[in-house]
């Protein structure tokens, strides 16, 4: 269970999840501020606004049931939160994932960067 610190950020993830495994709209639009950013990379372009990050999030969305996500925070300092993560996709490669949210006093994203880098897994050992 989160602790008063971590509890925006769990909650802020779980509702990402639901939008990961639902891709509905109105999942992707409740995780951000309506002139929120949203990063896939550090130094990408944003998706800014709820129109460009529900076409981004549907442009590169995943199929339910297609991975499992595991995180920790790495550091929480009041609205500003780091979250290490992994993604683990059902017969492919895993993620390991660093994040950066912003919460905004409502809960939702302000600003969310993601950086991820494909583990290097080696299949004989």
């Amino acid at each position: 269970m989160a602790d008063d610190v971590t509890a925006p950020v769990s909650a802020w993830i779980d509702g990402y999840r639901r939008a990961w495994e639902s891709n509905h709209p109105d999942d992707i639009r409740a995780l951000f501020a309506e002139d929120g950013e949203y990063r896939t990379e550090p130094y990408a372009d944003p998706w800014t606004g709820h129109e460009e990050i529900v076409a981004g999030w549907l442009e590169a969305q995943d199929d339910p049931g297609e991975t499992t996500f595991s995180w920790h925070p790495v550091a929480v300092d009041g609205p500003v939160a780091v979250v290490q993560g992994t993604t683990v996709y059902s017969g492919g490669p895993v993620y390991s994932n660093l994040w950066v949210i912003r919460l905004a006093d409502d809960g939702r994203a302000s600003e969310f960067t993601e950086w991820w880098m494909e583990q290097n897994i080696d299949a004989g050992g």
